[in-house]
């Protein structure tokens, strides 16, 4: 017979607290900020504005141009990185920081052109990788942007 009052507090004791209000997100493994799952832009500005170092400009930047470029994007932070979408279409982007990188996944990427440079071992998915000094091709990530939003989105990461 299961002592159910000892698998309760194994439960309670691996569940992870989350932060107090006023309090900095925890990082996880890689730094990538530890933010409650939520729809819109405030979670994804608190994940954003966690993210450390330099990595949290980079982060304002690509949500800046992804604003900029799809106005009527949706937003909303899963499985602690933010996702971007379009109604009727679903997700098509997200983002993750890694330890020496920002690790960007266009989910139907290997229908862009060109190509997302970073290869997946899921067949559909594409990624960007950007490194501190890196240089960002802002008319390049928009042209993927526009492509990737006509696209059928994400399943997988639910609905709005």
């Amino acid at each position: 017979m299961v002592n159910k009052t000892s698998k309760k507090s194994k439960q309670t004791a691996t569940k992870t607290p989350a932060p107090q209000s006023g309090a900095k997100p925890i990082l996880l493994t890689g730094g990538n900020p530890q933010i409650a799952k939520a729809k819109g832009d405030a979670p994804v500005q608190a994940y954003i504005a966690a993210m450390p170092g330099w990595k949290s400009e980079v982060g304002q930047r690509l949500d800046s141009l992804i604003q900029r470029t799809l106005p009527e994007v949706r937003k909303a932070v899963k499985w602690n990185s933010p996702f971007y979408g379009v109604e009727g279409h679903g997700w098509f982007l997200s983002f993750r920081c890694l330890t020496k990188y920002i690790k960007v996944a266009f989910f139907h990427g290997a229908a862009l052109q060109p190509l997302p440079p970073g290869e997946s071992t899921q067949q559909k998915v594409r990624y960007l990788d950007i490194y501190e000094n890196d240089p960002l091709d802002e008319a390049q990530f928009a042209d993927w942007l526009k492509q990737a939003s006509e696209l059928a989105g994400c399943e997988k990461a639910g609905s709005f």
